[in-house]
C-alpha cells in the first residue's frame, strides 16, 4: 500500500525486474482482502506515516498470518528514518512471527514527494528536513539486494 507513491515505485521495480507473466500486484487501498491462498510467494510492502504503517497493511498481515507462514515471504518498508529508528518502525509494522519467517526483510528508504503531500504533511517535511537536498532518498542498494534474493527463488522470463 502506498500513500504518495514511493512503495508503489518499489513494487513496480520488483515487477519489472521479475518480468513474469503470472505476477499479481494488489494495492490494499483498492482491494482490502485479496485472496493469497493460491500463491507460493508473497511480498508485502508498506510505508510509514506519522510513525506507523498503514492500518490496512497491518490488519492484512494479522488476518493472514496463518496463510503467510506457509508462503515464501518477503517484507519491506519505505520510511524516512534510518538506522535504529527505521528498524524499530519495521519491528512495529510487521508481526514478529512474520518477520522471523520471511526470507527477506528490508528497509527501502523513503522519498519526500512534496507535490503529493497536503499542507500539513509539507509543513512537517520542511520542518524535519529543511533543505530539499536533505530529504531522504530510496535505498537503491537495498532494492538491489531484494532483487538478487528474488532471483534465487524465481527465474526471470525472457
Amino acid at each position: 500500500m502506498s500513500k504518495h507513491g514511493t512503495t508503489e515505485k518499489v513494487v513496480n521495480i520488483i515487477s519489472k525486474h521479475l518480468n513474469l507473466k503470472s505476477i499479481d500486484v494488489f494495492n490494499l487501498r483498492n482491494n482490502k482482502t485479496p485472496d493469497i491462498s493460491n500463491y507460493d510467494f508473497v511480498i508485502i510492502g508498506g510505508s510509514i506515516h506519522a510513525g506507523i504503517i498503514q492500518k490496512r497493511v497491518k490488519q492484512f498481515c494479522i488476518a493472514n498470518t496463518h496463510i503467510l507462514l506457509e508462503k515464501k515471504l518477503g517484507l519491506f518498508l519505505c520510511c524516512m528514518e534510518v538506522g535504529e529508528k527505521a528498524t524499530i518502525q519495521f519491528d512495529n509494522a510487521y508481526p514478529t512471527e512474520l518477520s522471523q519467517h520471511a526470507f527477506y526483510i528490508g528497509l527501502m528508504g523513503g522519498e519526500c514527494l512534496i507535490d503529493k503531500m497536503n499542507f500539513f504533511e509539507r509543513s512537517l517535511a520542511k520542518l524535519a528536513f529543511g533543505d530539499p537536498e536533505r530529504y531522504p532518498k530510496l535505498n537503491n542498494n537495498e532494492i538491489n539486494t531484494l532483487l538478487l534474493e528474488l532471483d534465487t527463488f524465481m527465474p526471470t522470463v525472457n
